[in-house]
């Protein structure tokens, strides 16, 4: 079954291995945005460092330096899976124990406003990936939540700690699991966070994440809360980028 997958007696077939020849960076910036990518390249003298290597095409990693630290950032494809696995193999090109992961994700609750940064402090563990890094259990913490929040408290930013709901298909949020993840506390939808978090523990790396309220399931029919062109309090909000850049300066300094 797979809530048997966790083994962590036996090596795995391929292994990711750190490289010594990889550039230390302060922290790691992840996006799901290709628009914000985009933005990033234009508004920070960025370096190319290496690449991350699949069928789908190559990656390109990047460096930026600010205020005296170095950060690593790259575009993230879209999954637990597949998000888990860059974050792996660009430690072949990179070093540093801290990533800052941001997106976009499904409100669950009607009452945070759009645009408000949610906080993750647990996500339920609705995919694959987290089985076969930590053992079996309906949710796992994030012991970076604490960070975040205290993050935004200094920063003034209007923030929801809560817990998430990680899925692997978004197409069967059904009512019955929206009712369910909601009265368990639940305030966001998403499909990377459980699967990461779990990697992170198993590799002893230490995840800071955040979401922007996105759309809205907390409504009688399902609310994109988005206006044709949109750009602002959306996943391609450049501004979330600043919240990230900031953050990531923030854990760096710990």
């Amino acid at each position: 079954m797979l809530t048997d997958s966790f083994d962590p007696r036996t090596p795995a077939k391929i292994n990711p291995a750190p490289s010594p020849d990889a550039l230390p960076v302060d922290a790691c910036i992840l996006t799901f945005s290709w628009k914000i990518a985009d933005y990033v390249l234009a508004a920070y003298p960025c370096r190319q460092i290496g690449w991350s290597r699949s069928a789908c095409g190559d990656t390109p990693i990047y460096c930026l330096d600010r205020a005296g630290k170095r950060f690593a950032f790259f575009l993230s494809y879209i999954g637990a899976p597949a998000c888990t696995a860059m974050i792996e193999e660009t430690r072949a090109v990179f070093q540093t124990e801290k990533y800052v992961l941001f997106g976009g994700a499904g409100c669950l609750d009607k009452e945070i406003a759009r645009g408000k940064v949610m906080v993750p402090t647990a996500a339920y563990r609705d995919e694959g990936t987290s089985y076969h890094y930590a053992p079996a259990a309906d949710y796992i913490d994030l012991p970076g939540a604490r960070a975040v929040a205290a993050f935004c408290e200094e920063s003034g930013l209007p923030y929801a700690l809560g817990k998430t709901w990680t899925t692997d298909a978004i197409f069967r949020e059904t009512e019955g699991n929206f009712a369910a993840r909601k009265a368990e506390g639940c305030i966001s939808v998403e499909m990377e966070c459980a699967g990461v978090q779990a990697m992170c523990a198993f590799r002893g790396l230490q995840l800071y994440a955040f979401f922007t309220s996105g759309d809205l399931l907390d409504a009688p029919k399902w609310d994109a809360r988005l206006a044709a062109g949109q750009v602002k309090h959306t996943q391609h909000d450049p501004g979330h980028f600043e919240i990230a850049l900031a953050l990531a300066e923030f854990v760096a300094g710990k």
